[in-house]
């Protein structure tokens, strides 16, 4: 069996995933701390820091926000009586989430969901076929990790 990498490098994930960067504000790191905490979309999201400690400073900022996900199903929206589903995003503990959003990119081993704020969703047994305008449930294991842009 063949392991699935989902990022080669910090920097080749920045560059290829900048544009779906959440906006929203940083805020200070504690001493020893690897997490980052950020409030985007009327969340507050603890993320794991992959761009380096203390390299981040404080106020308005863009971040990738990066999650492997435990659980993603397409929704079926069925008929046009079941209308078109509300983006939510849950947390769940210190650093995970859970929430339903449209698909709007997909890449090899890797998706980018709208879920009140853009996430990038990456599966190590997989991802279901998926095409951008989707709908799916979703649910992540901790830590999310963060990218900063």
């Amino acid at each position: 069996m063949s392991a699935m990498v989902l990022e080669s490098s910090v920097e080749e994930f920045v560059a290829r995933f900048a544009p779906y960067a959440a906006e929203g504000t940083l805020y200070p790191q504690h001493e020893g701390s690897p997490l980052l905490e950020f409030a985007a979309a009327g969340r507050v999201l603890y993320l794991f820091d992959r761009t380096g400690p203390y390299a981040v400073k404080p106020g308005n900022g863009r971040v990738i926000v990066h999650g492997v996900t435990e659980a993603m199903h397409t929704l079926n929206l069925g008929s046009e009586a079941a209308g078109v589903p509300t983006q939510q995003l849950n947390l769940l503990g210190v650093s995970a989430v859970e929430g339903v959003g449209m698909v709007e990119e997909v890449f090899r081993g890797l998706t980018v969901v709208r879920a009140r704020l853009p996430l990038v969703l990456g599966s190590l047994s997989g991802l279901p076929t998926l095409r951008a305008g989707d709908w799916v449930s979703f649910r992540t294991t901790p830590p999310l990790h963060g990218f900063v842009v």
